[in-house]
């Protein structure tokens, strides 16, 4: 599934992208100086302005035959949005690691990527001094450094190898499990796996989509050593993840419950939450209510209250905090995070202002007692 957020960030590195809720717009006449404020207010007016108008593009209900219709054939929807799109319609979400830091590799990860990084350069070296003091030549060097990288590789390799067909399920000898509901074409997964170096990282990924998987798994930053992508309907109650229970770190959805019938959600939620460990989270970011998207809206294209159809047949919810914390307290998870993103952005070509306003949750699975 996909999100309309196109919430191209600047990557982790360059200093330019921190933690919503940190540009703000002190100065009206300031606007069209950044693409993207911050924290943005609303007055009343406004808030009373976007209430009448979910009002009156609600009035107006999709009939309930070709609700039906939407229902059955959603994965026929989301493969043509695939099949048009294909893998260019979205930007890698770097912003990810500013938002949800819980994707990073631990400190204790880099600790060790440190030390592996200090053996290494401690064999080289080594090979160099030899070099120097004519033990052994240049191109021989040369040629036990690339030595180092194949042995590296393939030990690599084989972990992963045994990792894969080890008893149980895919990632089954990992230390650090993510599961990411709805990839797309992997706009998350990618930077995760590029990011986060941490060995005994294992990134599993489903869609509704198999157009989506396919064009994701003929991705060539693709590691099936290091990630699991499946297609999976989260709705299906009969179909299993190939994961036990009490297996995951991370599950994440971005933009991706949003795109589910209301009164299957809570299901949905139930089943995910069992599969995370004892102190393992969920991580979602979401369409909030009176978010731009919904306002434009028009009338007959309304399901039910505050859930749409798309011109395309994808579907979409817009949420309340409260609505989302009950989601996540139902299945037994505890809050650590529930936020609201009212942002303002900015097409300076356009001189346009457009209002979006998403929800940002962090929920935990309660840890074993003792454990913290």
């Amino acid at each position: 599934m996909a999100d309309c957020s196109a919430a191209a960030a600047p990557g982790p590195g360059d200093g330019k992208r921190r933690q919503f809720g940190s540009r703000f717009l002190s100065d009206p006449g300031r606007v069209f100086h950044h693409n993207a404020w911050d924290g943005v207010q609303w007055s009343a007016e406004q808030a009373a302005a976007a209430a009448r108008k979910v009002e009156e593009n609600s009035a107006q209900r999709v009939r309930r035959e070709l609700q039906v219709d939407y229902e059955i054939n959603a994965h026929k929807y989301w493969d043509d949005f695939y099949k048009i799109h294909e893998n260019g319609f979205f930007k890698d979400r770097h912003w990810l690691f500013t938002e949800f830091p819980e994707l990073r590799p631990s400190q204790k990860q880099n600790h060790l990527k440190d030390l592996l990084s200090e053996d290494k350069s401690e064999i080289l070296e080594c090979r160099s001094s030899e070099v120097g003091a004519g033990l052994i030549t240049g191109e021989q060097h040369v040629r036990s450094s690339d030595s180092i990288r194949f042995l590296e590789k393939t030990v690599t390799q084989k972990l992963s190898d045994l990792q894969l067909s080890a008893d149980g399920f895919p990632g089954s000898s990992a230390t650090y499990r993510i599961l990411e509901v709805g990839c797309g074409v992997g706009n998350t997964v990618f930077p995760i796996l590029q990011t986060n170096n941490d060995p005994g990282l294992f990134v599993y990924c489903c869609d509704f989509s198999s157009t989506a998987i396919d064009l994701l798994q003929a991705n060539s930053a693709y590691d099936p050593s290091r990630c699991l992508a499946f297609v999976h309907d989260l709705c299906d109650e009969e179909k299993s993840y190939p994961v036990p229970e009490n297996t995951l770190d991370i599950i994440i959805f971005i933009f991706v419950l949003s795109a589910v019938v209301p009164d299957k959600m809570q299901n949905a939620i139930n089943r995910l939450s069992r599969l995370l460990k004892p102190g393992g989270m969920i991580l979602l970011r979401d369409y909030g209510r009176h978010d731009m998207a919904q306002l434009r809206f028009k009338k007959g294209q309304c399901l039910s209250d505050n859930f749409y159809v798309r011109g395309d047949g994808t579907r979409v919810y817009f949420f309340t905090q409260d609505e989302l914390d009950t989601l996540f307290t139902t299945a037994g998870l505890e809050k650590v995070q529930n936020l609201v993103d009212r942002r303002l952005q900015v097409n300076r070509g356009k001189q346009l202002t457009m209002y979006r306003v998403w929800i940002q949750c962090k929920y935990r699975k309660p840890p074993l007692p003792g454990t913290g």
